[in-house]
């Protein structure tokens, strides 16, 4: 029998040439004072992506954008006293779209750029690795992240956000010509 099951999610933003990440600071309970990835609990009378769009809402007030899962996460260890399987989801926004405020069981909501990500709460940190490393394969497979862009940018732009992504330079030339295949 499983005991609770709950969702995370992972939303990550883009500003200045720099991926961010979302995450809230627990102000109740076993992990207060931590920071970890927006999620909670998913109620019987809702379905797994109403869940996903009310917890992200409820503690950090970004709403209104598409979350897609990711992956499902069920080791036996991941929560103290009880059996959670969590199920994640993740989102590419534009960090300029959304004024933060954190929800009443929050302390705090905050972007941190990828590189300086605090400890987090739980197995968070496999959670927030695990769809990072999913995001930098995408990327290379498929045009994505345009919604973390303004609406009209420069290819320069676009190339400052895939090398965020995959956190190395890129030959600008060479991107300019996979990228135009890429229709």
């Amino acid at each position: 029998i499983i005991d609770v099951l709950s969702i995370d999610c992972l939303i990550f933003g883009f500003k200045d040439a720099q991926l961010y990440i979302l995450l809230v600071k627990h102000g109740i309970g076993p992990t207060l004072g931590q920071w970890a990835l927006p999620g909670s609990w998913i109620k019987y009378n809702e379905s797994i992506d109403e869940a996903a769009s009310r917890i992200l809402s409820s503690q950090t007030s970004v709403e209104n954008i598409y979350l897609e899962q990711f992956k499902t996460f069920g080791e036996l260890k991941r929560f103290p006293d009880r059996r959670v399987i969590t199920i994640a989801y993740y989102a590419l926004v534009n960090i300029e779209q959304f004024e933060l405020h954190p929800g009443p069981t929050e302390a705090d909501v905050n972007w941190f750029a990828i590189q300086a990500v605090p400890q987090m709460a739980f197995d968070h940190d496999i959670i927030f690795r695990s769809c990072f490393d999913f995001l930098k394969h995408k990327i290379q497979h498929e045009p994505i992240g345009f919604n973390l862009l303004p609406p009209k940018f420069t290819l320069l732009q676009l190339l400052e956000l895939y090398e965020a992504i995959l956190g190395q330079k890129l030959d600008k030339s060479n991107f300019r010509k996979k990228f135009l295949k890429m229709n």
